[in-house]
């Protein structure tokens, strides 16, 4: 199936009479006819549910429909998209393990490597996306677990390159992992360069309406654990706290990495996605494959009329011929990136902040890559306990400006931009 069905198909297909949505499993436990039946799924020697903080129907029919989009294997749902870029390196690294990551990723994925993660006792190598061969070569250590990046960086929209960092990833036996948030497997599917592990924060464009917090990972699948033992003994030596069971050579190559990061992390530390959660997720998938080429399309045209306009010093969109990563981005998201642009504008700080006084269709919000135009001054507000200096030197400028395109008519978002910077001249 084309992926424009798989958003509506894929996951769950109803029996005669059964319900033509995916049904809300709102229950903590569920019941069996004798102990044997249950000490089978603790066993993990049977397929079933026995608590929601674990596994739940609704969420793993959502997940199947997300691992059907990206090609993957095997997939879960978590909490957050933050959960899930935890769970999906802690799944396979531990106290005195090394993670190589690009710098060029979102804040929050930065500090939880950089700062809460290091408290654990994992060390990270954080290296520029477009380091020469030299260099990631040099990141590499002998207790290097795994690589990491991001499809279309958040907020940087550095765009990765997921070949050449696959193939480095794999020259030492290990995995590159991909947040895959900002493209959606409309416009990427990583796996298809070689990515072994795709994250997702669900809240933004598969959710696409700010309804609800979750994330995803899916396995490719392709992965050989079994080829690596020493390096992964999480998956390919016996786990005790299931009775010795070994995931590689139980679960397979395919389905391994899920299954321990469920078995194991999910029922240690619980971040798992509610069922009604899952559901209005599953609502988002369904249009995903009919918003995505809108949001494309409006901040293609956005950022071209930005790109043109006197009050505008700047522009960073990957789909503007003059971007850096305009022919990556071609290579890897022929069919448009996402409906996120940068730019600054003429005065610094203070005529962003006119600036946004002025906006009245886009909504000023923390949130990105939903169906509402929304519209974020770092300087002023994520960022505003920094002096200029101090915010040119994370990368943020004084008068950067972050606007998330929705899929209003285009029209009326440029006539927006057009009279708010009309109110700085």
């Amino acid at each position: 199936m084309k992926q424009e069905t798989k958003c509506i198909q894929s996951g769950y297909q109803p029996k005669n009479g059964e319900s033509r949505m995916i049904p809300i499993i709102q229950s903590t436990t569920f019941k069996y006819d004798t102990s044997e039946d249950m000490g089978k799924l603790f066993d993990l020697q049977a397929e079933g549910y026995f608590y929601t903080r674990l596994q739940n129907p609704t969420n793993d029919m959502v997940a199947a429909k997300i691992c059907d989009l990206e090609g993957g294997s095997a997939a879960m749902l978590t909490s957050s998209g933050q959960a899930a870029t935890f769970l999906a390196v802690f799944n396979i690294a531990t106290a005195g393990d090394h993670i190589i990551a690009s710098s060029a990723i979102y804040g929050g994925s930065f500090n939880l490597f950089n700062v809460t993660m290091r408290k654990m006792g994992i060390d990270f190598t954080f290296v520029e996306p477009d380091c020469s061969d030299e260099e990631l070569e040099a990141a590499f250590k002998p207790n290097t677990k795994c690589v990491f990046g991001e499809t279309i960086a958040n907020p940087s929209l550095v765009v990765f390159d997921i070949e050449r960092f696959a193939k480095a990833a794999h020259a030492h036996g290990v995995p590159l992992i991909i947040d895959n948030t900002f493209a959606t497997p409309i416009n990427c599917r990583p796996f298809e360069w070689g990515a072994d592990i795709v994250t997702h924060s669900t809240t933004k464009y598969m959710d696409g309406h700010d309804v609800a917090v979750g994330g995803c990972i899916v396995d490719s699948g392709h992965f050989d654990w079994m080829a690596h033992v020493d390096k992964f003994p999480g998956l390919t030596t016996p786990d005790e706290s299931y009775h010795g069971i070994t995931y590689a050579e139980q679960f397979g190559q395919g389905g391994a990495y899920i299954t321990k990061a469920t078995a194991q992390l999910m029922r240690d530390l619980g971040p798992i996605q509610s069922p009604q959660n899952a559901f209005y997720l599953n609502m988002g998938l369904e249009s995903l494959a009919v918003r995505m080429p809108r949001h494309c399309q409006n901040a293609q045209t956005v950022a071209e009329f930005l790109e043109n306009h006197p009050m505008v010093t700047w522009v960073n969109y990957p789909g503007l011929k003059s971007n850096k990563y305009y022919e990556r981005a071609k290579k890897y998201m022929p069919n448009g990136s996402c409906g996120v642009i940068s730019f600054g504008v003429k005065g610094g700080r203070k005529a962003a902040e006119e600036f946004m006084k002025h906006l009245k269709v886009a909504m000023i919000a923390t949130h990105v890559a939903d169906a509402h135009t929304c519209v974020l001054h770092p300087a002023s507000s994520t960022h505003r306990q920094l002096s200029d200096e101090e915010l040119i030197a994370c990368g943020v400028t004084p008068d950067l400006i972050r606007l998330s395109c929705g899929i209003e008519n285009v029209d009326d978002i440029i006539d927006d931009l057009n009279q708010a910077l009309a109110s700085i001249q």
